[in-house]
């Protein structure tokens, strides 16, 4: 059964964050100055008095609701979605992935090129209807009772595609996690996932690199990710640690995201607010806090671990599914040789663009939304 689904919080709610945000106890914070420590003290100040002074949450849960939402059960998940209906009478399913630390946030301003471009300067027949859930245990999707991997998500999901909305086929699009969820579900699901389009890379080839041009990008990346390991050990191995000052700190919450959107950016001159508005950033923050996913969000990584982590199983076969690959410049997961990735997906399509980091449907949403068009609606025209 799917049911519509309308966000509505409460005053009170939003008050009792607005008065912790306001009473944090800023005078205990060491000034450090930048963001080699952290998330900068002086940036965390700002945006908590725009936060507590000039933020309306009550204008992005309007925005929220301006598309239909809705709620349907799979398995024992209460999945919230987005769907917005091309105008196409030909119109093919595009599943859209977000991951962490983002939210269906992310794709707000997307949606409606994606489903609409011909209000946009492009055709109707280009158009898409377009699912967007909160990932299980993320956001306005129930809460989970134990840690889903990616590889069980992309199952659940698939399941919600065909079982619960009633589609056959569909094509997907991710980063992050989206993309690990896409690729799990192009070696699960290839039977009704007919195109996959990602803008990450977090899986690995469970043989490893071969030649010298591979051997030469793992040991950059590995050394590059050493300084990224803080965050991804302590939520893959006891993340319900974490989850008790995160439910009670919502400075805490912004800090321990904002260090993640400013790490992991292509971000103008170094500043933060060139590349995302405090309302962008603050509306994804809201979701964490307003819905108290922080803790069963984290969980993924968790969850990966169990299932094996990065790699994909020793009887691994390249996933068959038609794949793009849109690389941006400051992804914090730096992409392997194509080389590589070609021993794991079936590329159809290799485009790297001049700008843009990890949160690529934020940062360059005019680049992202083209190459999805143009993989799908061309490379893909006889799917």
């Amino acid at each position: 059964m799917i049911k519509k689904y309308k966000i509505s919080v409460p005053k009170s709610t939003l008050n009792e964050i607005y008065k912790k945000v306001r009473n944090f106890p800023w005078s205990a914070a060491q000034n450090m100055n930048g963001w080699e420590y952290g998330t900068n003290l002086n940036y965390l100040k700002n945006i908590s008095k725009y936060w507590i002074t000039k933020y309306n949450w009550k204008k992005f849960e309007n925005k929220i609701n301006s598309f239909k939402n809705y709620k349907t059960k799979v398995e024992d998940i209460n999945l919230h979605f987005i769907f917005e209906k091309s105008k196409n009478p030909n119109s093919k399913q595009l599943l859209l992935l977000h991951g962490w630390p983002g939210s269906i946030t992310e794709f707000l301003d997307i949606i409606p090129r994606l489903a609409h471009p011909e209000k946009f300067g492009g055709k109707i027949e280009d158009g898409f209807d377009i699912i967007v859930p909160s990932l299980p245990g993320f956001g306005f999707s129930s809460q989970i009772k134990k840690a889903l991997g990616p590889r069980k998500i992309g199952k659940i999901l698939n399941k919600f595609m065909v079982k619960n909305l009633g589609y056959k086929n569909y094509f997907v699009q991710g980063g992050d996690w989206g993309a690990t969820i896409a690729g799990w579900i192009g070696l699960d699901s290839s039977k009704n996932c007919k195109g996959i389009h990602i803008n990450c890379l977090p899986l690995r080839h469970p043989k490893g690199t071969k030649n010298i041009k591979e051997k030469k990008w793992e040991k950059k990346f590995n050394f590059d990710q050493i300084m990224q390991e803080g965050y991804r050990t302590q939520q893959a191995t006891k993340p319900q640690t974490l989850s008790y000052a995160m439910i009670d700190s919502p400075v805490g919450t912004a800090a321990w995201i904002l260090e993640k959107f400013h790490g992991w950016s292509d971000l103008k001159i170094g500043k933060i607010e060139k590349t995302f508005s405090k309302d962008e950033l603050l509306s994804n923050i809201m979701i964490y806090i307003i819905t108290k996913s922080f803790n069963t969000a984290s969980w993924i990584y968790f969850g990966r671990r169990k299932e094996g982590g990065r790699s994909f199983p020793k009887n691994f076969k390249k996933i068959k599914v038609p794949t793009a690959i849109a690389i941006f410049p400051k992804e914090m997961l730096e992409w392997p040789p194509k080389s590589y990735v070609s021993r794991i997906f079936n590329i159809k399509r290799w485009r790297k663009f001049p700008n843009g980091g990890h949160f690529a449907a934020l940062e360059e949403p005019d680049i992202l939304v083209s190459d999805i068009l143009s993989f799908f609606n061309k490379d893909l025209k006889n799917i």
